[in-house]
């Protein structure tokens, strides 16, 4: 089964400032990713390719980083989970930048039960949840906060 997921946010902040987001990614003051509320992103080196590590049972490997602007990350588990998912940063003006999060991959396998019936939706949770972070760490609010739904509420008790 193919799978093509696609969140992402426009910051009115210049590339650069959403750049050093991304570069913080896994590191001890990162302001993207929701840590406090899902397991947080730990590799065991920095953002950097080869870099190996993952959250919660999601395991992956760093294929790529290009500071500022990309890094893509290669999965190695769950089993079935064939394929990458990426952040990228792109300006579409001087002063908004577009924070993308893309996840391409092939569910084989079990991951053709375990993807939409419980890692889709725990997968979009999270990633709002590190749009929300995004813009708060650039604007000091967030516009429009990210909800879970009761599935998500059900799954992270289920799995917590």
């Amino acid at each position: 089964m193919g799978v093509y997921n696609v969140h992402e946010r426009v910051l009115p902040v210049p590339r650069a400032e959403v750049g050093l987001l991304l570069d913080g990614l896994s590191g001890d003051a990162d302001r993207l990713w929701p840590g406090r509320d899902w397991p947080p992103m730990l590799l065991d080196g920095p953002l950097a390719p080869g870099a190996a590590g993952g959250h919660g049972p999601v395991r992956y490997t760093v294929a790529a980083h290009v500071p500022g602007q990309w890094v893509r990350f290669t999965f190695s588990g769950p089993r079935g989970f064939h394929g990458f998912h990426e952040f990228t940063v792109h300006p579409v003006g001087p002063d908004r930048t577009l924070l993308r999060h893309t996840l391409a991959m092939h569910a084989r396998g079990p991951a053709r039960l375990s993807w939409p019936l419980a890692f889709r939706h725990l997968h979009d949770a999270v990633l709002e949840d590190g749009l929300d972070r995004a813009e708060r760490a650039c604007t000091g609010t967030v516009a429009r906060p990210a909800r879970w739904s009761r599935y998500v509420r059900l799954l992270r008790r289920l799995t917590g």
